[in-house]
């Protein structure tokens, strides 16, 4: 009941942005409406609707990116997705929309970074405060982008009244991703300004994630330390592979685990669609019913078979039915809601808790060109939980560091992260950002990826509305 008002007020809220500020802006003056802080802040909510829309961050930007995942398959119209030959005309237009959806709420945080300074009836502190969030949020956008297309058009408060500009290298995105993280670990507060906003910690943690991808492995580690040292997040303890749902579960409004996430209820618009995990025959996972877009297989998945049943995630996570793949066959459940309506009242975890702490495991070690006993205790914890043990204890799960050179702990990390985040479409740009990822998906599935498959192409949209673009800009293969 706690989480519905709460997110029936967050509708309200989001509601407004969708009828009012997506298109006000547009139309009315800067002078007129970006003067108190109520306003200002209207203007921020608006950054987050087109992003989290159910044709964006709620079912199209993770679904495509867990078909590409080496521990699962898409199936139905997102099979080529996992063939790794280029996306068919069906996917590219998904990967289309999720672009727009993304640019969209680019557009609407830099209305604010430009106009929040001048509000002549708000107090600087909460300019600082909502230029810090529109910050926080274009840095993740843009870090999203990168990754999954290259090098982009830059779009700021500076140039957002120019159409036609040129695709920016991905040094040049990369340099905007941290200016723009960085300004928001100043301004962001030290407690979210509401549930589902983001922190200083926030800020820090996709700072840690920035310098992983830049290679800055002492900056990933220290900033990752940062967040540990503050005391202010721990991991959800539990027992029996069910508690899982303490933490992903749709009644629940917030956790000691939650660093940054989307916010989803059931009301219309404005629930998690589930991509996989819809009713069948015998399992009700998902209220509306379905399809379910992707499935593994128990034995012919070397990732799923190698998996200890004794951990606790696995049998949260997966349930076996025969959707007529095969009696091993096996659909996913972390994001389940029976009750659901027209969309799960589960919230998406961008960055969890055991993120950063696998974060920290992976750059520390790397940082100090071996694994150190604080990057195995941030591994151990992770995995301790996972086993139904308390985190912060030694425990007869745990792993120890004479086992282990670098090579084989990163390894043993990025296992144990493939588990942890499994289904949270983070597991691919994981295996592209190691440079292992036809490595892996040749050893899985026995499938040679087309140089193609490993970006996304740039949509119509942009090519044909762009005029800075040209054919050539066109992603490898497109």
């Amino acid at each position: 009941m706690n989480k519905l008002l709460i997110y029936i007020f967050s509708a309200f809220l989001l509601a407004s942005c969708t009828d009012s500020l997506v298109e006000k802006p547009k139309s009315l003056a800067s002078e007129n409406f970006y003067n108190t802080a109520a306003e200002v802040e209207a203007a921020v909510n608006a950054i987050y609707g087109p992003m989290r829309l159910s044709d964006g961050l709620s079912i199209n930007y993770p679904s495509q990116l867990e078909g590409l995942a080496d521990y699962g398959n898409s199936r139905g119209s997102q099979t080529p997705v996992s063939l790794y030959q280029g996306l068919d005309n069906t996917n590219i237009n998904r990967v289309g929309v999720i672009w727009d959806n993304f640019y969209q709420s680019i557009r609407n945080a830099n209305l604010v970074i430009a106009n929040a300074p001048n509000g002549t009836n708000i107090s600087d502190a909460d300019k600082v405060k909502y230029i810090a969030e529109a910050k926080y949020l274009r840095s993740l956008i843009y870090f999203a982008l990168v990754r999954n297309w290259s090098g982009v058009p830059i779009r700021t408060e500076a140039n957002m009244t120019i159409a036609d500009l040129k695709r920016s290298s991905v040094a040049e995105v990369y340099e905007l991703i941290l200016a723009d993280a960085l300004e928001a670990e100043k301004g962001l507060p030290d407690v979210p300004a509401a549930i589902g906003r983001p922190s200083k910690w926030a800020a820090k943690t996709l700072l840690s994630e920035i310098y992983m991808y830049k290679e800055d492995w002492k900056s990933s580690s220290a900033k990752a330390k940062e967040v540990i040292d503050s005391g202010k997040f721990s991991l959800v303890a539990v027992s029996q592979s069910e508690d899982f749902q303490k933490i992903y579960g749709p009644e629940v409004v917030n956790t000691p685990e939650e660093i940054f996430y989307f916010k989803y209820n059931r009301q219309q618009g404005f629930g998690l669609v589930g991509y996989a995990h819809r009713k069948t025959s015998v399992y009700n996972y998902y209220g509306p019913g379905g399809v379910y877009a992707q499935y593994t297989d128990s034995v012919s998945n070397s990732v799923i078979k190698k998996w200890d049943i004794k951990d606790l995630r696995k049998t949260h996570i997966l349930y076996n039915v025969d959707i007529g793949l095969g009696p091993n066959s096996c659909l996913y459940r972390k994001f389940r809601d029976p009750s659901a309506t027209n969309g799960g009242g589960n919230d998406y975890p961008w960055y969890r808790y055991a993120d950063l702490l696998l974060f920290h495991a992976e750059n520390d070690a790397r940082a100090n060109a071996g694994p150190t006993a604080a990057a195995l205790e941030s591994l151990n914890k992770v995995h301790r939980r996972a086993y139904g043990y308390p985190t912060e204890t030694v425990s007869p799960v745990d792993f120890k560091l004479a086992d282990f050179t670098l090579t084989t702990f990163i390894e043993k990390v990025v296992q144990e992260r493939g588990y942890e985040t499994m289904y949270e479409g983070k597991r691919w740009l994981d295996l592209k950002r190691l440079g292992i990822a036809k490595q892996r998906i040749l050893e899985v599935k026995n499938i040679v990826v087309a140089e193609k498959h490993m970006l996304w192409p740039i949509p119509n949209s942009e090519l044909l509305y762009n005029k800075a673009l040209t054919a050539t800009d066109q992603n490898p293969g497109y």
